[in-house]
């Protein structure tokens, strides 16, 4: 078990601070989860821990063991905040930039500029919080528009979800594409591996991203498949018959990962959303399932782009849940 869960995991139900290599953590316990976050730091859910029934701690949400927060926005854990676009953006075959409407080619940092930004932390309470990011000059640069953009976490027993909202307080359509990063713990029990669990998303195309950005076929997959199978890893899910993806252990054994577009999950996803499936490597001890509102490079191909109109809000809500 990381440092973190070991140290922070909070003993009864409860809401406060705790100290943190210099910084200040935000600690819920609803039920037998501790939740711990950094808002102020691109509104990161840093770690979400189970007691189970023997007394142990189960990670669910993987924070890596960490000497410094020099780092943090590239810190593998938690849930990095994905806005205004998710991971490479491309503008004529080069990375890191886009084009707005009026044909200005701008910056963008790999999967935006949420997550290396500062947020004011503007609700709090025994069940969440809400944060608002404040634009510095690097982000007004990359994303030069009116609007307040929101994270909301609302926490519980066995489940969080997460909602973004995107006000546009301009005179013109605001591009968006947003998403989630979260890192799950696998495996999460011992003497096992990543054999030991499978993968389900309910995707009818698989398509993986090219070195220009374009949208390209992906490995033929089937709807559930081995953990293990290394053709799963940075591939793209879309066409979605169901909202819902699962990280499950084999055999029927407990404690699954339910990963679901919006809080319904016999709704039908939204046209383009799309699941991303990813690892650092085959022994890397995280696993990430992030629900998207559309594929990488959506300012550029189109697809999954939203616009939010002047005086207007947008939402992307995502639920995880424990199989209990």
């Amino acid at each position: 078990m990381p440092a973190l869960a070991r140290t922070f995991h909070a003993p009864a139900s409860m809401f406060d601070t705790v100290p943190y290599l210099g910084d200040i953590l935000h600690r819920w316990r609803l039920g037998r989860s501790t939740f711990l976050a950094a808002p102020e730091r691109g509104a990161r859910l840093m770690n979400w821990n189970l007691e189970l029934a023997d007394g142990s701690i189960r990670d669910v949400v993987y924070w890596p063991e960490a000497a410094t927060l020099e780092n943090f926005a590239s810190l593998r854990g938690g849930n990095p905040i994905l806005f205004p676009f998710n991971a490479r953006t491309f503008d004529c075959g080069d990375i890191h930039f886009w084009r707005d409407a009026d044909g200005i080619r701008r910056p963008m940092p790999m999967h935006g500029i949420a997550r290396q930004s500062r947020f004011e932390l503007v609700r709090t309470d025994a069940t969440g919080f809400a944060a608002i990011l404040r634009p510095d000059a690097t982000v007004r640069e990359a994303y030069p528009f009116a609007y307040e953009f929101t994270v909301i976490y609302r926490f519980a027993a066995t489940a969080l979800s997460c909602e973004l909202v995107l006000k546009n307080l301009d005179s013109r359509p605001l591009p968006w594409s947003a998403g989630h990063h979260f890192y799950f713990t696998v495996p999460w029990e011992a003497d096992r591996t990543r054999a030991d669990y499978r993968i389900q998303v309910p995707a009818t195309r698989r398509l993986r991203q090219d070195k220009q950005g374009q949208l390209v076929p992906g490995p033929v997959l089937p709807v559930t498949d081995s953990l293990a199978n290394p053709e799963w890893i940075d591939t793209l899910h879309l066409g979605l018959t169901g909202p819902t993806a699962i990280l499950a252990p084999v055999g029927g054994r407990s404690g699954a990962i339910h990963v679901t577009l919006g809080m319904d999950k016999k709704a039908a996803p939204p046209a383009d959303a799309t699941f991303v499936t990813w690892s650092g490597g085959p022994d890397a001890p995280y696993y990430c399932v992030e629900p998207w509102m559309g594929p990488p490079n959506a300012a550029e191909h189109r697809v999954g782009l939203h616009y939010v109109a002047p005086g207007k809000s947008q939402s992307f809500v995502v639920e995880v849940a424990l199989a209990t």
